[in-house]
């Protein structure tokens, strides 16, 4: 090698320079590619993806076979470099060579190169796959070994190679992904898709139509009563019960009573028999798994009870695919909540606190309570007078009205 010209070691330097700088920027761009794009791509059939998809896959091995190839350029660079540095320093050209060569791959063959593959690994993993793909195959067997090896050590300290692919993105991330994706996704489907993700931490009584709100009719009344109460009903489907509430016949559909209006012929017998029976569904049932449980068993309302067997409220398909699109029914879904300055709200004790935060974008605690009027009677623990005014987590309660022991609106402050 000491016959070869100077000139021709600086070409070969240069040449082996930048197959270095290749090699490093090859490494980055596969370990940094977008795996989700790559999966859309290589289901498409996308040939340059199914050569990333196996060098992604197998990351031990590419990674091998990249440090190999990348370690031998480096060594015989520096080989060639010392030939330069003594041809033209005599001895004393090693340390020169040692010290230059190290500040050129750095800057040259491995931070530029390797900033570039991060910034741009789509641009450059595709093509360059198909190249190591092919080195793969000729190098297979050294890089088996070397994998070997390196298995060998990692299990040394307890460290498996099997859960390396073994990545799941939890919720929050994919939230984070949602967001940071808003400027290509319209903001009505981003927060869908946000509501979607939380639907299993909210529980049915979460969403439900309350008991106390709910109108429905005692069948023992007499059928003028019964008919009248129907028709007054601004729902379609109103729960019929005998003497009292918890004895629940089912929900009677409106329609049913127009069309034994328009017969002439309506008995409570008639009523009775048209009545679909009740379907009961645990207070704690995520709206998840209760929109599942809709679907399979062909329902759209049910009565959610207690441990005990009490009803606590109703719920139906719309309730559940409101967290998730929002509001879209003639109902107001914030009726209860009115705005009466920049930061004062009058609230009916009867609204949720988790509409509230909703709405608002407030962070009354959700801890116990999960109405106002339990929020403050949980607060004071008592049952408060007109006028009281409280402090509480960054908000301020004035009790405007009590009745019956419960607290029927409250002005809130936020500080």
């Amino acid at each position: 090698m000491t016959d070869i010209s100077i000139e021709n070691l600086f070409i070969i330097l240069f040449i082996l320079l930048l197959l270095s700088a290749f090699l490093s920027g090859s490494e980055t761009s596969l370990m940094s590619v977008n795996k989700y794009k790559l999966k859309h791509r290589f289901k498409l059939g996308d040939r340059s993806a199914e050569k990333v998809n196996f060098l992604v896959s197998n990351p031990d091995k590419t990674l091998g076979l990249i440090l190999l190839l990348n370690n031998f350029v480096n060594i015989l660079a520096s080989a060639i470099s010392t030939l330069i540095a003594i041809q033209l320093y005599g001895q004393a050209g090693v340390a020169i060579s040692v010290f230059a060569l190290t500040i050129v791959i750095l800057i040259f063959s491995e931070v530029t190169p390797k900033t570039f593959a991060a910034l741009h690994p789509d641009k450059i993993a595709y093509p360059i796959s198909w190249i190591f793909y092919v080195l793969m195959k000729i190098f297979y067997p050294i890089v088996i070994v070397i994998n070997f090896i390196s298995k060998s050590l990692l299990s040394i300290f307890g460290v498996k190679s099997e859960n390396v692919n073994q990545e799941l993105l939890t919720k929050d991330e994919i939230k984070l992904i949602v967001k940071e994706s808003s400027d290509r996704i319209p903001k009505s489907h981003e927060e869908m898709i946000v509501n979607m993700l939380d639907l299993e931490k909210v529980k049915v009584e979460d969403a439900m139509i309350p008991r106390g709100e709910l109108v429905a009719v005692d069948i023992e009344l007499n059928i003028e009563q019964v008919t009248k109460s129907i028709l007054n009903c601004r729902h379609t489907r109103i729960p019929i019960y005998k003497n009292e509430f918890n004895k629940l016949l089912g929900f009677l559909h409106k329609r049913k009573i127009i069309e034994m209006l328009g017969d002439g012929d309506i008995t409570k017998d008639k009523i009775i028999n048209n009545i679909t029976p009740p379907y009961f569904i645990p207070e704690d049932t995520s709206l998840t798994s209760q929109l599942i449980e809709f679907k399979k068993e062909k329902k759209r309302i049910g009565f959610v009870v207690d441990e005990y067997g009490d009803v606590k409220g109703v719920v139906t398909l719309d309730d559940i695919l409101e967290e998730i699109v929002g509001n879209y029914t003639d109902t107001n879904k914030d009726y209860g909540i009115n705005r009466l300055s920049d930061k004062i709200y009058l609230i009916e004790g009867a609204v949720q606190i988790r509409e509230i935060n909703k709405v608002l974008g407030w962070k009354i605690s959700e801890s116990v309570a999960k109405t106002i009027n339990g929020f403050i009677l949980e607060s004071l623990e008592d049952i408060p007078e007109k006028g009281v005014i409280f402090h509480r987590d960054g908000y301020s309660y004035e009790i405007l009205e009590v009745s019956n022991n419960f607290v029927k609106n409250v002005k809130v402050t936020k500080k």
